[in-house]
């Protein structure tokens, strides 16, 4: 595997559009036991594109990345519904490397820093 999402800062969380489907909403209510309706207004909203409307996941303001998803623990850097988790980030990184991960990797090598996040 390209990647250890482990330790990286949640880069892929931090993508403006987490697209989720009916079936990933219903999953997050029963995981987070609330209702499908409650879940669907607390968690997302409805995003409208020339494209067509698609229902996001709601963000939050975090300190390495602008904002990123409303269920990322900014403190830990992972994900807090991991096991109820929208499809598209079930496929992400859509292959066995993650671009970003890669970038990261060589950024810690270059600073010789472990830990090292390249600020935006």
């Amino acid at each position: 595997m390209g990647f250890d999402c482990a330790r990286c800062p949640g880069y892929c969380c931090s993508h403006a559009r987490i697209e989720v489907s009916d079936a990933d909403v219903r999953r997050l209510a029963k995981h987070l036991g609330i209702p499908v309706r409650t879940a669907r207004a607390r968690h997302t909203y409805l995003y409208r594109a020339k494209e067509g409307a698609e229902r996001i996941l709601r963000h939050h303001r975090d300190h390495v990345y602008a904002s990123v998803c409303h269920f990322f623990d900014r403190r830990e850097r992972r994900c807090t519904v991991y096991a109820a988790r929208p499809a598209v980030c079930r496929k992400y990184p859509y292959g066995n490397r993650c671009g970003y991960y890669s970038f990261l990797a060589f950024e810690r090598e270059f600073h010789d820093d472990e830990d090292f996040v390249p600020s935006a």
